[in-house]
């Protein structure tokens, strides 16, 4: 049971690490002037969304590491912490820098680990490895958002 908490305390560690990067959207003018997709969700969409995600991600990673062999073990910590590093990564980059080819990259990047991560754990979680669905789904829209970004400014 430590481990989940670890998991928990680590995944929005990454969250709230993240948010000491954002501006204020409502004051920030270079993200206001940015042409983003018309099927950008409203502000407190992304709060919902993550909080999700890393909810459900910490009870999957959980799970991972419990149920996989030895062997598996420290692999799937080093795509863990590679995750953890690309998700905090992708504010400063975006917000504070305004680098968004290179966020859009980071993401891509994430999206990846993920996959990887799935691929190792697939077979020893069965149908646990729905709980890592919501981090996927929303990753492939966060690259859908920062790509049309990249695309139109």
């Amino acid at each position: 049971m430590i481990k989940l908490v670890v998991f928990f305390v680590l995944n929005f560690s990454a969250l709230f690490i993240g948010s000491l990067f954002m501006p204020n959207p409502a004051i920030d003018n270079w993200y206001l002037s940015l042409n983003k997709a018309p099927w950008t969700p409203p502000g407190w969409v992304f709060g919902f969304a993550w909080f999700t995600v890393m909810f459900c991600f910490s009870v999957y990673m959980y799970f991972a590491v419990k149920e996989s062999k030895f062997s598996l073990k420290n692999k799937l910590i080093t795509l863990y912490a590679l995750q953890w590093l690309l998700n905090v990564l992708w504010n400063p980059v975006f917000f504070c820098l305004h680098q968004i080819s290179w966020a859009f990259i980071i993401l891509l990047l994430l999206l990846m680990v993920l996959f990887y991560i799935l691929r190792y754990t697939a077979k020893s979680l069965k149908y646990k490895k729905i709980l890592i669905t919501p981090y996927i789904i929303w990753l492939c829209i966060a690259v859908s958002l920062n790509l049309y970004i990249v695309v139109n400014n």
